[in-house]
């Protein structure tokens, strides 16, 4: 008999789910709960049993430290961080609301109750903090690790110190929402509801030009969050507070399709369309779904790396301005994190497409699982992810301590999303409607479909194979949605108890079957890779090869590059069956080249000049 301590987060989740805004325009399919959806063996269960292992191992009184400090509490002899939560930098405690949202994946996906206690432990204390508000002068609900003075100097446009207050703010309400509709903590719910009320007094005093004014300055999901908090408790207050952050000078071209992205923050954007996206859901409004979708198209088509990260140095380029931004600090991790949030409410919203899971799964194998040092017990992230010639992972900004992120000397930005990215892993594996599954992604996994009391494992070593099962345990009919990416060839194949499934496999659309299905049947998918380019926009003889949906790298070791290396494409041949290694001659020498993810510990390459024909 299964453990109430495994069955809990599933009971949690559910009579969360139940309670929750149902009537969202436009979403077809629904996520599965993630106690739903376990990993086994493979890359991505190796990424998050290291971060789970930091997550379990980090001073959660340490991370309380700039709050207590702010509000006037005993800080309890901790020591405090350094990096991004020194308690002399601007937007300290940025980062805590990633920890309690990886907290909480921690504890729905696996049951771990040492996740629980400290996402639990850490909001009683905030609730504390925001109890000594009038002793200290905040308003009603304040929240953070920084005076309130700092948000009246960014309304007033005062504010010199570079602090982005709403930042941070919306990352704590994020993960206090998390705390409460993973883990049912209804003190996360009064904590979160007391901040999201000083939010909504703080903004609705001040004009509208006033407000757009102090858009100016990055806020993060702030329409995201309160949006998401009227969809969980159907007060429509929290939707009037979240349209207050529609940013006009960014919306407004958007909505024209119209890009207008060069020069702007790249992280700073991507928030605002996943808000724009939920903002629809919750309102109707086409503008909203027409402000997000432009927004992806825009930068996925025009904006994005063969890896499927975006940026330079943080920030948009021109349209297709590719193969001039290929640098050191290009594809910052965040942006990436962010991209993935939209990509997959607009796929909720457009199913039949799979544009979007063809970027997700571009996106997710070749810059998030490799975001990840896979020698550091603890799964720390780099900030950048490098596309200069002889580019190293690990290479990223000064500060902080380092390239890789730390213990307790970094909390970048991009360290929190790679908390939550590589606790959430199995999020969009499958999805469902109430007749339909639907297979998005191809990793070793275990699927609990329990309002049909079936379950489906997938097996397979994809991307080094070319082959998937999914093997059901359970009975009745229903329909199975499996993603045939782009990237495959016409060859590819499904068959069902080894017999070959009537109908068209088709590149770039869902193969469907509809059956009685029973316990033991088979159903096996093949997908033929091949090698292919990745042409930078700007520059047709420049671009990095890639094996079905894997880009790959070549190793240099540890000699540096002065220029990009011109590849052979006709010397590229396969070494391995058993692994995606590959030889190829450039610039007169062979190279080795393999999975970009897998480039760790030495300087590689990833866009050449190229020359030939594939074989």
């Amino acid at each position: 008999m299964p453990s109430l301590k495994i069955l809990l987060p599933g009971l949690v989740w559910s009579l969360l789910a139940a309670a929750q805004q149902t009537n969202l325009v436009g979403v077809v399919t629904q996520p599965f709960d993630l106690s739903s959806v376990s990993l086994t063996d493979s890359r991505w269960m190796g990424n998050q049993n290291r971060t789970i292992s930091y997550l379990k191992f980090i001073d959660v009184d340490r991370l309380l430290y700039n709050f207590r400090a702010n509000h006037g509490l005993s800080t309890k002899g901790a020591a405090p961080n350094g990096g991004w939560d020194a308690p002399d930098f601007p937007f300290r405690t940025h980062a805590q609301g990633h920890y309690l949202t990886a907290w909480a994946h921690c504890y729905v996906s696996l049951g771990d109750t040492a996740c629980r206690d400290r996402a639990t432990y850490f909001v009683a204390e905030l609730a504390k903090c925001q109890a000594n508000n009038n002793a200290k002068g905040f308003g009603t609900g304040y929240l953070s690790g920084f005076p309130e003075s700092e948000v009246a100097a960014v309304e007033a446009r005062t504010l010199t110190n570079g602090n982005v207050p709403y930042y941070a703010i919306h990352k704590t309400m994020a993960g206090l929402l998390d705390v409460w509709r993973l883990i049912g903590d209804t003190k996360a719910r009064e904590v979160l509801l007391a901040l999201a009320g000083w939010v909504d007094t703080r903004t609705a005093r001040l004009s509208y030009a006033s407000m757009q004014a102090m858009l100016g300055t990055e806020f993060g999901g702030m329409n995201d969050i309160l949006t998401e908090i009227h969809q969980q408790t159907g007060d429509k207050r929290w939707l009037a507070a979240a349209q207050r952050f529609d940013h006009a000078a960014v919306f407004d071209p958007l909505a024209a399709n119209r890009d207008q992205l060069s020069g702007l923050h790249a992280n700073t954007q991507v928030p605002k369309w996943i808000g724009a996206a939920r903002e629809y859901q919750s309102t109707g409004n086409t503008r909203y779904r027409d402000i997000a979708r432009n927004a992806w198209s825009m930068t996925v088509q025009a904006h994005s790396y063969a890896i499927g990260g975006n940026s330079q140095a943080e920030h948009f380029r021109s349209p297709n301005a590719i193969s001039g931004y290929l640098a050191k600090d290009t594809a910052e991790g965040c942006n990436t994190y962010n991209m993935l949030k939209l990509t997959r409410e607009l796929w909720r919203m457009d199913p039949n497409t799979t544009q979007y899971f063809d970027f997700y799964e571009r996106a997710l194998i070749n810059h998030m699982l490799g975001w990840q040092n896979p020698a550091d017990k603890h799964g720390h992230v780099t900030y950048f992810t490098s596309l200069n010639p002889g580019g190293r992972r690990g290479v990223g900004p000064a500060w902080g301590g380092g390239t890789w992120s730390t213990d307790y000397q970094s909390f970048w930005c991009c360290q929190g999303t790679g908390l939550e990215t590589n606790t959430k892993l199995m999020d969009s594996i499958y999805f469902h409607t109430d007749s339909t599954l639907f297979v998005n992604l191809f990793t070793p996994s275990v699927l609990k479909w329990n309002e049909r009391n079936v379950s489906v494992q997938q097996i397979t070593s994809f991307p080094v194979q070319d082959t998937v099962s999914l093997v059901v345990q359970g009975q009745g009919s229903w329909e199975l949605r499996v993603r045939i990416p782009s990237w495959t060839t016409s060859g590819a194949e499904i068959s069902v108890n080894g017999q070959r499934a009537s109908g068209t496999v088709t590149p770039g659309t869902y193969f469907s079957i509809t059956r009685a299905w029973k316990s033991g049947d088979r159903v096996n998918i093949r997908l033929p890779m091949k090698l292919r380019t990745v042409a930078a926009n700007d520059k047709p003889n420049v671009a990095a090869v890639a094996y079905g949906p894997v880009v790959l790298s070549g190793n240099y070791g540890s000699s540096a590059l002065s220029s990009m290396p011109t590849l052979s494409l006709d010397s590229l041949r396969r070494v391995s069956s058993s692994s995606l290694d590959f030889t190829a001659t450039a610039d007169g020498k062979s190279v080795n080249l393999g999975p970009f993810y897998d480039a760790h510990g030495f300087n590689y390459n990833v866009y050449w000049a190229i020359s030939g024909k594939l074989p």
